[in-house]
């Protein structure tokens, strides 16, 4: 029984010290992350729902599919990495550690059947004065050795850059400190969505759970401003935020101006500029009626959904309008405005109404009137992004140890030199933990000044 206990205690130990195990799962971190590139995460129902079925949504729903960076599928696969990456590191790292820190600092005979640099040195002098010259050779062109003396034989020990053999222990650490920083982000902030019309401010912030967050502060929208590329699609939009805290505006963050990829932090919250659009809050709409049959235009300024009184007992109301119809009629530009016409004692005919450069467009619509829409005071409410993680510090230290360590793991080689020194001559031996034929040409070079010192 207790060996049995042993035996599969062992092979579960094995099973999560595998490197199979740690391939496997890199990949299939990576596959299931396109899941997340695919999918929109932490969108509303109602857009997920405009491209998929019911039924599509409720599956994807339940499989995490909507947030699947805190999905348990997701988070179970970064605890066995993170556990993997653990037990790989307790089982390699003693012996790493020991050759760091107690290095073989007598190369004899056996052990110099080992090294791929070996080289007899016929060099003039007694033992004393031999060993004294490589001291020095070695101090100026390598590194300072140990020197030991063992079975009547004088052993030079040199080595550069031990600790870059821990260059990967300091990776698997990273990815911890990572995984960390992601958890403490996970389960201590928040992610939400605000909107703010112009000349408006917000306090709080609903997350995707729903919950509202008190941020102890305001977030005012000053201004917001769009630019639109030829064809009508947006070029650039930005707002100009004013953070006031206990009643006065935060030095430097006083009509800060942010879009996309330029955020406002405070606090530790972050606001990214993420859509905008049309405020029904002040907006006023401008339109000019004439009788078909002559007389002078009449001027009238309406509000969203209000009805106003034309003349001839019609009555009109503005529905929305937009500053540029190009994204919405082709061939057509500047403004537009859908309108509800009704007229004395008739139906209402919604339709929409341009500028005066289209003319007879409008002239369609109106009965006797011909109503055209000169444009509107237009306000806009810019959508933000907002961000609290306060692991994100944490995530930063474990990509700075990454840096660190992939420095380590791949452009430093831990380099040894031996110097074994007899009656007979010097014997000089070396290996290199990386990069062997860029250190045989040092090697080489190694030899060659010392025969000529």
């Amino acid at each position: 029984m207790t060996t049995n206990k042993r035996g599969f205690a062992q092979e579960v130990w094995d099973f999560f010290c595998s490197l199979r195990l740690s391939i496997f799962l890199l990949i299939g971190l990576a596959l299931v992350s396109i899941i997340g590139t695919i999918i929109p995460q932490g969108q509303p129902p109602r857009e997920y729902l405009a491209t998929l079925s019911e039924t599509k949504f409720r599956l994807y729903s339940s499989l995490g599919f909507f947030d699947m960076y805190h999905s348990w599928w997701f988070i179970l696969l970064l605890y066995l990495l993170t556990l993997n990456l653990i037990c790989c590191s307790i089982k390699r790292l003693p012996r790493v550690w020991k050759v760091v820190s107690e290095p073989v600092l007598e190369m004899d005979e056996s052990f110099e059947k080992s090294l791929p640099n070996v080289k007899d040195l016929k060099l003039k002098g007694t033992k004393e004065e031999l060993k004294e010259r490589m001291a020095s050779f070695l101090s100026a062109e390598f590194a300072a050795p140990v020197i030991t003396e063992k079975n009547g034989a004088y052993h030079l020990f040199a080595q550069k850059s031990p600790w870059c053999r821990l260059g990967v222990y300091v990776v698997h650490l990273s990815i911890i400190v990572i995984f960390v920083g992601a958890l403490i982000g996970s389960f201590f902030g928040y992610k939400g969505y605000v909107s703010i019309p112009e000349g408006g401010a917000i306090s709080q912030v609903q997350t995707q759970s729903g919950k509202m967050i008190n941020l102890g502060y305001e977030v005012r929208c000053e201004k917001f401003s769009v630019t639109f590329y030829d064809t009508g699609a947006p070029k650039e939009f930005k707002s100009i935020l004013t953070v006031v805290d206990n009643g006065k505006p935060v030095p430097g963050l006083t009509s800060r101006p942010i879009i996309v990829n330029d955020p406002l932090t405070y606090k530790g919250t972050t606001f990214y500029q993420s859509s905008y659009g049309q405020s029904d809050e002040g907006a006023l709409y401008h339109l000019t009626v004439r009788d078909r049959k002559g007389g002078a235009p009449v001027k009238l300024t309406a509000r969203q959904g209000e009805r106003l009184a034309l003349p001839g007992g019609a009555f009109l109301s503005v529905m929305e309008a937009t500053m540029d119809v190009r994204p919405f009629l082709r061939g057509f530009d500047g403004p537009g405005a859908q309108v509800e016409f009704t007229p004395a004692g008739g139906n209402p005919q919604p339709f929409v109404i341009l500028s005066d450069k289209y003319e007879s467009f409008n002239a369609q619509h109106g009965g006797d009137l011909l109503i055209t829409f000169d444009g509107m005071d237009q306000k806009f409410y810019t959508g933000l992004q907002v961000a609290h993680d306060p692991g994100v510090w944490v995530v930063w230290a474990g990509c700075f140890l990454m840096v660190v360590g992939i420095c380590m793991a791949f452009f430093m080689s831990h380099k040894r030199v031996w110097a074994r020194v007899t009656d007979s001559g010097v014997t000089l031996g070396g290996s290199a933990s990386k990069n062997p034929a860029g250190f045989e040409i040092c090697f080489d070079d190694l030899v060659e000044k010392v025969n000529k010192a």
